[in-house]
């Protein structure tokens, strides 16, 4: 009977101790912990990384939207070579945000670049699922969905008088309908440029180049269009005074509907790597962007331990969301 005793406390010694190691590994694996949280209605006075360790990760984040109520989030995300994209949504409910989680309608396809309408009740964006029943088509097209009582509709493609056989990127709403979008086409200026088609009675009408003041002989692409058609901010690549990588422009349209030469947004927003997929708040005066700057590190590697540090941290060259008060880039 004793030597039975003894092999029970020496079992629940094992148990014991076995718990104890499996709660010292798992204390050991290295997460990314929020250092911040997210706040959209302060204004930054300062370029701010948005919702580090939440949003902006060592992940690949990109193409931010905000819905008018200030209770939705929308972005891109995707793993480190973006072979794999979705919809992300955050939400906030009774004054706090939610985990961000992949939406509804996204995760089987690559589907990037979303954008608020009708109060926040329609969601544009750009996808290469299927379209027009033909299941070879891989292409970029641009995508709606409806939110019906809560619920987010399954996406339809616009009319093919704006999906084509080529790709059609990053889909941006005035107040009027108007659509403006990424595209490569014979029309064209360039080798990309942007796009605009005119709502009209219920139909989209057929896409025209925006005028030389915004498309060039280079890339052009990812334009933003305030609700009023009055200001434009786009990318370019490929320009004398890119800064290198692919820098964000800004144009205005004056009262006679001619826009200005557009220029580049300078070193305040612009980096030596690529700078894009440029949005506004309206409601909070917040200028939102893509950003693949990265940390400059020229300490030497001690060890394995440090390269993975470094590449498993926010600022590792991959897509981050960047913030700044609208009234500094005015």
């Amino acid at each position: 009977m004793k030597t039975i005793g003894c092999k029970k406390t020496t079992y629940k010694t094992f148990i014991f101790l076995w718990l104890l190691f499996l709660l010292s590994c798992q204390s050991h694996i290295t997460t990314q912990e929020p250092t911040s949280t997210i706040d959209i209605q302060s204004v930054s006075d300062t370029l701010t990384l948005f919702g580090q360790g939440i949003i902006s990760t060592s992940l690949y984040e990109r193409d931010l939207a905000i819905n008018q109520q200030g209770d939705e989030i929308i972005y891109t995300l995707g793993d480190y070579k973006q072979t794999k994209r979705c919809l992300v949504l955050l939400k906030k409910e009774n004054g706090k945000w939610l985990e961000p989680k992949m939406m509804s309608i996204s995760g089987k396809y690559q589907d990037i670049e979303p954008f608020y309408t009708n109060n926040g009740n329609t969601l544009y964006f750009a996808s290469n699922r299927p379209i027009y029943n033909d299941s070879t088509r891989h292409d970029y097209n641009i995508w709606y969905s409806d939110k019906i009582e809560g619920l987010w509709s399954e996406p339809k493609a616009l009319d093919s008088i704006i999906n084509t056989r080529g790709d059609e990127f990053f889909p941006s709403l005035s107040d009027k309908g108007n659509l403006f979008f990424t595209a490569t086409r014979e029309e064209g200026v360039g080798r990309e440029d942007i796009f605009m088609s005119e709502y009209e009675a219920g139909n989209f009408k057929a896409p025209k180049p925006l005028p030389l003041e915004i498309n060039s002989g280079a890339y052009e692409f990812n334009a933003y269009i305030s609700p009023k058609e009055d200001l434009i901010i786009f990318s370019s690549y490929g320009r004398d005074d890119d800064l290198g990588g692919g820098d964000l422009y800004m144009s205005r349209k004056n009262e006679g509907g001619i826009w200005s030469p557009s220029e580049n947004m300078g070193e305040l927003i612009n980096s030596n790597k690529l700078d894009y997929c440029p949005f506004i708040d309206w409601e909070n005066g917040n200028f939102y962007f893509t950003s693949e700057r990265m940390e400059i590190n020229n300490e030497d590697l001690k060890n394995v331990k440090a390269i993975k540090e470094l590449s498993h941290s926010t600022l590792n060259g991959f897509g981050n969301i960047y913030k700044i008060g609208l009234d500094k880039i005015d």
